[in-house]
């Protein structure tokens, strides 16, 4: 019996398409976990040294910046009254921690930067556009809500405290407790001033869209008073000041996402 070789040809010009331009881009984008630890520690290294060149910086300008801070607070105290330190390092200790709060916000955008980094490899490609949309409004949200914070939201909530006071209680607080109250309710409006930036970012993902945000309003505005209760001082005119300006952001929110949110196919 003749045995006949099998033959097969081959078409030298035969290509096979394996994946489109931004499968390969993003499956280069794969990390390990131990990759993924890399890159963390490089993002929190990096982030540390924009912190650190931020107080560097604030440091410069600190005795205005401490100015800044307190004297407003001085003016709402009662007359005769005024801050109390009871130890000895306790005003240097608050210094430092006050040119720590302003390097922060001096290197906030870098940071921002590092946070998107981070989390860039996990995104598609048509994502990865919206990295300076990110930080940018991110930045810009964040200083809006620490200024309502230092001009509104804590001035009116400290002025309560004072005139709540009984005339025979004089009231001299003590400066570290009024700091920390302070930066508590700064950072608290500078976090939640974050509301239109998330839902743009998710409605873009198809994550929200108006509708959804419209018919669960009543959900949210409860659980913005939850919030405003969880984040600020046990006093009413605090909470109001809060959710007041939470339940504006929420309807900008709803608009953006009806701007921006993504369409679906016709």
């Amino acid at each position: 019996m003749a045995l006949v070789p099998s033959t097969t040809t081959e078409d030298p010009n035969r290509q096979i398409q394996l994946t489109d331009p931004d499968s390969l881009e993003d499956g280069a984008s794969k990390m390990s976990f131990l990759e993924h630890l890399e890159e963390l520690r490089r993002r929190l290294i990096n982030s540390a040294l924009s912190l650190v060149a931020g107080v560097f910086i604030a440091f410069f300008f600190l005795n205005r910046i401490v100015d800044f801070v307190l004297l407003p607070l001085r003016e709402l105290l009662p007359e005769g009254s005024s801050f109390q330190t009871i130890e000895g390092p306790e005003y240097i200790i608050l210094y430092l921690k006050i040119g720590l709060l302003a390097g922060l916000f001096v290197a906030l955008p870098l940071i921002l930067w590092q946070v998107w980094l981070f989390i860039a490899p996990g995104l598609y490609a048509h994502e990865k556009r919206f990295a300076i949309p990110f930080v940018a409004m991110t930045s810009v949200f964040f200083f809006i809500g620490a200024a309502f914070a230092h001009y509104l939201a804590f001035p009116y909530s400290w002025d309560f405290f004072v005139k709540f006071q009984p005339e025979y209680v004089q009231f001299m607080p003590r400066l570290g407790p009024t700091f920390s109250l302070y930066v508590k309710i700064l950072l608290a409006f500078a976090l939640i001033f974050q509301m239109p930036t998330v839902v743009l970012f998710l409605a873009r993902m198809g994550m929200v869209t108006p509708g959804f945000l419209v018919k669960h309003t009543k959900y949210a505005v409860l659980i913005i008073f939850i919030l405003a209760a969880f984040l600020t001082p046990a006093d009413v005119v605090s909470q109001f000041m809060m959710a007041g300006p939470m339940i504006l952001l929420y309807g900008l929110s709803i608009g953006i996402a009806w701007v921006f949110g993504r369409r679906k196919p016709s």
